[in-house]
């Protein structure tokens, strides 16, 4: 199993790559792991199944994925393995060549939390490597903060989009933020966007006390189907029977048992540690609950967030992810339980998703650092003031307490030289939250005239 994952994850990063890339450059994307004989028979192999093509010769030779062979075998998305083609082949078959299929208890019975994985453990270790924002115990939600407005838009026009919504992303984006509606749109879409902006809102301020529960999932339901259900549905399990389009599945009729399981699923939901695999698992059970009268995969998307937003880490938003993809990837769930088409899109839109913040981040100009030491920076300064330092022996004493905080050491000369700016700057305007008197302030500064 540990090599077919292996196997999977260079196909799965070959198709991640805009062209073709030589065995070196993969096999440093790839890290630690993965040893290059191995590596080239796994080429090998998958150029004999017609997934990839070689593109030139001895040192010069490069590699990449056939997207027209994966596209001739039934997806529309390179993103797509082997396993995923062929069970999207069943799903694209005539209803009426398909059985109808109830809610597969059993399915959700057989997952043991932190024994079973939907998310094989190589692929695991790339989504941290590629999503951790977070090196030290910072606040939950801390990342999401950071790049709020960039999430708000992403995640706000691709879960709509998902869902049939055809407001482009920069109407969307004058929606959110000027509240300008785009002409000839129905009052539908405009509220299911401005849903999502409500709910990604409470997601990200409330993380640091939100719970993967019951509650957490109602609420967020609210959010997103206020004005869209009838008001006694919103954030409540429905009371009839629904039908999935163009699928042959019937989910749970019976309202106490649709609460019972939405519990059974929370239940579980929270025991899982891995927030990537806690993530996945209440993406796809609360979809195929379907416990609510409408909304359900909406609501599916943001609570796939908690996770993420929790553990300061890139959150999901759902980019570059096809809508006919994505319904066919839910109806692999449905009929057959097979999470691998969802899988393939979770992990490639993942990966896009990362590189993108990123990019939002820089252009911002972040400084991670003064982030991260805020508060240990603020402490050492108000130190400084309070025990009137200057000079050789301000410098000492900041270099004595930097070495005692909890810094790591590369970044502990760039920690003193933010302390040493910030006392050059240091005016009034600068003592909220210092815990420094104006008049202790003038003291020092008075101190430090006299001094030079």
């Amino acid at each position: 199993m540990e090599i077919k994952n292996k196997k999977l994850a260079v196909l799965h990063q070959l198709s991640q790559e805009g062209e073709a890339i030589a065995l070196s450059e993969l096999l440093e994307k790839l890290g630690e792991g993965y040893v290059e004989r191995s590596v080239r028979r796994w080429l090998a192999e998958m150029m004999e199944e017609g997934l990839l093509e070689k593109i030139g010769q001895k040192r010069g030779t490069k590699y990449q994925v056939k997207r027209r062979a994966i596209r001739e075998a039934g997806s529309t998305n390179s993103c797509f393995g082997l396993e995923s083609v062929r069970i999207l082949e069943k799903v694209e078959r005539p209803l009426y060549e398909r059985n109808p299929v109830a809610y597969a208890s059993e399915w959700f019975d057989s997952y043991e939390p932190n024994r079973t994985f939907y998310i094989p453990t190589i692929f695991r270790v790339q989504l941290q490597k590629a999503g951790n924002r977070s090196k030290r115990e910072d606040p939950a939600g801390t990342y999401a903060h950071k790049i709020f407005n960039r999430l708000l838009i992403d995640l706000s026009y691709n879960s709509s989009r998902l869902e049939g919504n055809t407001y482009s992303l920069l109407d969307t984006q004058r929606l959110l933020f000027e509240g300008a509606s785009a002409e000839g749109k129905l009052d539908e879409e405009k509220i299911m966007i401005l849903n999502h902006k409500e709910a990604i809102r409470y997601l990200v301020d409330n993380a640091h006390r939100l719970d993967v529960n019951e509650q957490t999932v109602c609420t967020l339901h609210y959010l997103l189907s206020d004005g869209l259900v009838e008001a006694r549905y919103a954030g409540k399990v429905r009371d009839h029977g629904v039908r999935i389009g163009g699928s042959t599945y019937i989910p749970f009729e019976d309202k106490n048992l649709l609460a019972s399981q939405l519990r059974h699923i929370v239940g579980k939901a929270a025991l899982i540690e891995n927030p990537y695999e806690q993530s996945l698992f209440l993406l796809i059970h609360i979809s195929y609950l379907q416990g609510f009268s409408d909304v359900n995969k909406r609501t599916a998307r943001l609570c796939a967030n908690i996770p993420l937003v929790k553990s300061n880490l890139v959150p999901l938003s759902f980019n570059d992810v096809g809508r006919e993809d994505y319904a066919s990837a839910m109806i692999a769930i449905y009929e057959f339980q097979d999470i691998h088409p969802l899988l393939d899109l979770y992990l490639f839109s993942y990966m896009r998703t990362c590189a993108l913040y990123d990019t939002t981040v820089k252009a911002m100009g972040f400084d991670e650092l003064r982030v991260r030491y805020r508060q240990k920076r603020r402490d050492v300064i108000r130190e400084v003031i309070l025990k009137k330092l200057s000079g050789t022996a301000m410098k000492e004493y900041i270099v004595a307490q930097t070495q005692k905080l909890i810094i790591e050491e590369v970044e502990q000369q760039a920690f003193v030289e933010d302390v040493m700016e910030d006392l050059v700057e240091m005016d009034q305007s600068r003592l909220a939250g210092l815990g420094v008197t104006r008049k202790e302030l003038e003291a020092w500064k008075e101190m430090i005239l006299k001094s030079t």
